[in-house]
């Protein structure tokens, strides 16, 4: 007897023996479009954030020593409750800071923000962080906290806050006119990342703020001469976006709680002895 083949039934076996590859091929692509469509949207996911005020008398800015004390980086303190001080202060011009937040358990009790996962450079509704780097840089008289532009279009070098003199160990950064800390957040929600914030650019900074880290421009491929005449005309898709500048300092690592700014002895530093954020 000679083979029965039920031919709708073979089309359609053939069908989906070409489809299930075609699907996979498809998904694939879909996800590499999503992913590149995603990317500018993170890198413009700052200006979804807006700010809230916060007790500048709870907060302070300081320089903390690296390694043998030759450089140092941004440390901003925040005392979340009454229960024990997280610093104290002593001195002036400049003001030595003791870091009482090291010696014990600070969970609930003092917040620490010490790199770029924690806080970052913002002026009015401009949101920095991508094109701003908060450098502490020492020199003959005093040690400075520095914004540096990490790109030419980014705005002018400004100096944030200053020690007012020169020493050792952690060092009181007290904020220039116009600085304060303020603190992100998404919609009513409080995040855990503070900004060293200013209303306005400073007197000869431009009025207007750099406008987000641009994409890598589009890549042209060639096209194929035997290509139909319709697919020569398709847009050819984009490199995959650049990478954003590295922040200074040691590596980021998770926020983790910071310290506040009320001194061992009782006494609340001073409004002029508080960065501002």
């Amino acid at each position: 007897m000679g083979h029965f083949y039920d031919f709708p039934l073979a089309r359609t076996l053939t069908m989906t023996r070409l489809v299930r590859p075609l699907a996979v091929l498809f998904s694939l692509l879909g996800l590499t479009a999503a992913g590149l469509a995603s990317a500018p949207q993170a890198r413009a996911q700052a200006s979804m954030f807006s700010t809230q005020e916060v007790d500048q008398g709870k907060f302070i800015i300081v320089a903390a020593p690296i390694g043998d004390g030759s450089r140092a980086q941004l440390n901003i303190y925040e005392q979340r409750s009454a229960q024990r001080p997280c610093y104290a202060v002593s001195g002036s011009r400049p003001a030595v800071v003791d870091p009482l937040l090291a010696s014990f358990d600070f969970t609930g009790i003092c917040n620490r923000f010490i790199d770029g996962n924690g806080y970052s450079l913002r002026i009015g509704t401009a949101d920095l962080g991508t094109v701003y780097r908060l450098s502490v840089v020492k020199d003959s008289a005093e040690t400075l906290l520095m914004a540096q532009p990490t790109r030419p279009d980014a705005g002018p070098e400004m100096v944030v806050a200053r020690t007012g003199g020169q020493g050792n160990g952690f060092l009181l950064l007290v904020a220039e006119p116009g600085w304060r800390v303020m603190r992100r957040s998404f919609g009513t929600r409080a995040l855990g990342h503070v900004y060293v914030y200013r209303d306005s650019w400073p007197e000869g900074a431009p009025a207007t703020s750099p406008s987000p880290e641009p994409a890598a421009p589009a890549t042209k491929l060639p096209v194929d001469p035997k290509a139909p005449a319709e697919q020569k005309g398709a847009s050819q898709p984009q490199a995959p976006l650049g990478q954003k500048p590295v922040a200074s300092g040691p590596q980021p690592v998770p926020p983790i709680p910071s310290t506040g700014s009320v001194p061992s002895t009782g006494s609340v530093p001073g409004k002029g002895a508080v960065p501002a954020q």
